[in-house]
């Protein structure tokens, strides 16, 4: 008991000395109900998945006629449960409504959030780190930081995005029509649309988030198998799909996820978090090569930096890591370097209320759904805006986070590779308003992944493109003024993002979705 009474205080100094939560609160989420969609994509079915080899690896039934007695049967049963809904199941359609990978993001972040905290020391000072095969700690596994954060969403987003794009090839295959329109005594809760039924979509991300999200975060297990059997139940209450639509489209989730979650067991995650001769090792490297090395100066200071090996997990359009290293920063006392001092230390005297308000709007910090799970939102918003269908917001995740999740592990190679000083480690006196991260500074994780989520959104979105490129900047300028990185960081940083970002551009060019 003591001991997790230590470990909550300090997760509360630090919490504090991170500025985090306190000064900056969760983006709100938009409200929004079912809406009808800007395109059906009917050739959704012929576009290029991430995991599958084809759209047709997963193998489905062919479904029984409209007019057998098996699929009335279904009809009959579909009726029956509507006509005796209570509060707590028309509650459920409206929530799940007809764009269910929205839900399933939202519920996403808002785990990001909750295990977004530092894992606190033990009596004698040392550390335990979050175990997978312990989860119930302590510490809590996971600690949803931004590399485990967007390494979540990615594996999140490309099961729905493939595992759609099969239910796509299945539904315009077999051409089953929707409850709603075989029988027009029963009614759809949502905006008729005429995509077919079989297998269903909603099953397919229903089941596909609740098993990688409970692989993620396998303490949520009971909590995500609730909500995906409340949505798997709301199709039937909302009469967009009859028990075999569901149950083809529960398969077609169960192995897409599966896929994605033997990457995920070999990709190299379990290694990110090395033991700290390694890390030692890993220091000493590059003060051989540069004549430098970062040293952590949060208070209390935890052995091992944040997942130093993180910059060796498997990528997923990159080639190489080292074919997107950025080059050597400025070596200090240089005149690039001095000039990137100078500007802190104006910064620091001369803060202003709007520095103030960026540094704390992008910070994303414990407790928050980090900066991926920011750009998430954002992402999320001109989903809601251009009405986007279930295929459509697949896609555009999965993009956006495949690209974020290149763009950290680019991110954190230089960063241990360079194992460059912070400027509080370099300047006298130096405060922060954004805390002490406890990994080296070049680049800046805020930049690349703000700048690689911007290209992907100019992408899918060019009419948006100066305004989501703007904001990357923004983001990147918001550590600047935090006193958490030096310029060359920050800009570095940035161009680092959109060339790592590229890469997923061009592959999804070629996915026949444009």
């Amino acid at each position: 008991m003591k001991k997790n009474i230590i470990a909550s205080c300090i997760c509360t100094l630090v919490c504090v000395l991170f500025i985090t939560s306190c000064e900056n609160e969760l983006p709100t989420m938009a409200e929004y109900s079912a809406y009808a969609f800007s395109g059906l994509d009917v050739d959704g079915g012929d576009w290029t998945p991430i995991l599958l080899t084809s759209s047709d690896q997963i193998s489905v039934a062919t479904p029984a006629d409209v007019t057998s007695s098996e699929y009335l049967a279904e009809l009959a049963s579909l009726k029956s449960e509507q006509a005796s809904l209570n509060g707590d199941q028309k509650r459920a359609i409206e929530y799940w409504t007809n764009n269910p990978v929205l839900r399933w993001n939202e519920i996403a972040l808002e785990l990001i959030a909750k295990y977004n905290l530092i894992p606190g020391p033990n009596e004698d000072g040392t550390y335990t780190l979050p175990n997978s095969a312990a989860p119930e700690g302590p510490p809590l596994f996971p600690f949803a930081h931004p590399p485990y954060a967007v390494r979540a969403l990615a594996y999140l987003s490309v099961a729905q995005f493939d595992g759609l794009i099969s239910a796509w090839h299945y539904k315009y295959t077999f051409n089953r029509p929707a409850p709603y329109q075989v029988d027009n005594s029963i009614n759809s809760a949502y905006k008729q649309n005429n995509i077919p039924s079989y297998p269903s979509d909603g099953a397919v991300v229903a089941v596909s988030a609740r098993d990688i999200l409970t692989a993620m975060f396998p303490l949520e297990k009971e909590y995500l198998k609730a909500k995906a059997e409340e949505h798997l139940q709301s199709l039937i209450w909302a009469g967009v799909n009859v028990e075999s639509d569901i149950t083809a489209g529960k398969f077609i989730g169960a192995e897409v996820s599966k896929l994605a979650l033997a990457r995920a067991s070999t990709d190299g995650m379990k290694k990110a978090q090395c033991p700290k001769p390694v890390s030692d090792s890993i220091k000493a490297a590059a003060f051989n090569r540069f004549g430098w090395q970062w040293d952590n100066l949060e208070i209390p200071t935890r052995p091992v930096g944040l997942t130093p090996l993180y910059g060796k997990v498997k990528m997923w359009n990159v080639p190489t890591v080292e074919e997107v290293r950025p080059g050597i920063p400025p070596a200090p006392g240089s005149d690039e370097y001095n000039t990137n001092l100078q500007e802190l230390i104006n910064h620091q005297d001369h803060m202003t209320q709007e520095k103030r308000r960026i540094a704390n709007f992008w910070q994303d910090g414990l407790g928050t759904y980090t900066p991926p799970g920011h750009w998430n939102k954002i992402a999320k918003d001109y989903l809601l805006k251009y009405k986007e269908n279930p295929l459509r917001t697949a896609r555009t995740f999965a993009y956006l986070n495949v690209a974020m999740m290149d763009g950290g592990i680019s991110c954190w190679d230089a960063k241990y590779y360079y194992h460059y000083p912070r400027p509080i480690q370099q300047i006298p006196g130096f405060k922060t308003i954004a805390g002490t991260p406890n990994f080296p500074s070049y680049t800046s994780g805020h930049s690349v992944f703000s700048a690689a989520a911007a290209e992907v959104l100019a992408y899918i979105y060019p009419s948006e493109a100066s305004q989501v490129r703007a904001w990357a900047i923004e983001a990147a300028e918001s550590r600047i003024y935090g006193g958490i990185h030096w310029r060359f960081d920050a800009e570095v940083g940035t161009t680092q993002g959109r060339n790592v970002a590229g890469y997923t551009v061009n592959k999804a060019k070629q996915d026949g979705a444009d």
